[in-house]
């Protein structure tokens, strides 16, 4: 599909407007919607043609800006070690609340949406994938996929680095999605087991893959890049989206039974 990659909204949160920006076919009707939560770095080229790609094939897509209360609108942390330190500091600093708001804010935005059907899935990577694990715990989401998600398994994430994801994981009602990399070092073995313990335990409808990848093995960008990988998971991602979100509006039937043409 011919998609629309140049628009944003700054939606309304109880800490600040958040810039979001939004990816959609350009084909007229309404499709199901993707919150998709960034890496550390915010909205970089990897996370825009990762939007792209889900767009493309079908998908209204928000990307927040997920420390939009620190950095200027607009802002892309670079992929260096100035970058890194100030992500990873940033993550630390905001607010736990503050992130489950904004992913509040966001699908409410997203699922009243002129071009959305509102059926509703969520998508992270790094720290968006524990974004995505956390924003799958509102009402109405559908589906879940999170990529090498970091923190849950050490608390983590917020002021105070005291989270609560493990605890609130019975709060997911839709399928989960959980990828992982053998060799990330930020989420070894024995953390993926105290998350694949917890979900299980919480009864969760979920699928686990791990593969022989590193961390960032999704992102176009840098030595650590597995496009094999990447578009195996991208296949994975797509599935579980359409199998859960269905797909955009269909033409309406006319008597005869075949589809109706609108000119």
């Amino acid at each position: 599909m011919i998609i629309k990659d140049n628009e944003f909204v700054d939606i309304a949160t109880p800490t600040g407007p958040m810039r979001t920006h939004l990816f959609r076919p350009v084909a007229e009707g309404r499709y199901p919607g993707v919150l998709l939560f960034s890496e550390i770095f915010q909205i970089t080229g990897p996370i825009r043609r990762t939007a792209a790609l889900l767009a493309g094939h079908g998908f209204v897509v928000a990307a927040p800006e997920i420390y939009h209360e620190y950095e200027p609108a607009g802002v892309a942390l670079a992929y260096d070690q100035s970058g890194v330190e100030r992500g990873n500091a940033l993550k630390i600093t905001k607010e736990l609340p503050a992130y489950d708001t904004d992913a509040r804010a966001a699908l409410d935005y997203l699922k009243v949406h002129p071009a959305c059907t509102g059926r509703l899935g969520v998508m992270g990577i790094c720290i968006g994938g524990h974004l995505c694990v956390r924003a799958a715990m509102n009402g109405g989401v559908l589906a879940g996929v999170s990529f090498y998600a970091t923190d849950i398994h050490k608390r983590g994430l917020g002021r105070g680095m005291r989270d609560d994801t493990l605890d609130r994981l019975r709060e997911i009602k839709g399928e989960m999605l959980m990828i992982w990399g053998r060799q990330d070092p930020h989420v070894p073995a024995q953390g993926r087991a105290i998350i694949y313990n917890a979900m299980a335990d919480a009864g969760l409808h979920f699928t686990w893959h791990e593969f022989n990848g590193q961390h960032a093995f999704m992102r176009d960008e840098g030595h650590r890049y597995d496009p094999e990988l990447a578009v195996k998971c991208q296949g994975l991602a797509l599935e579980l989206f359409r199998r859960k979100l269905g797909e955009g509006d269909l033409p309406a039937k006319a008597e005869g039974g075949a589809a109706e043409v609108k000119h």
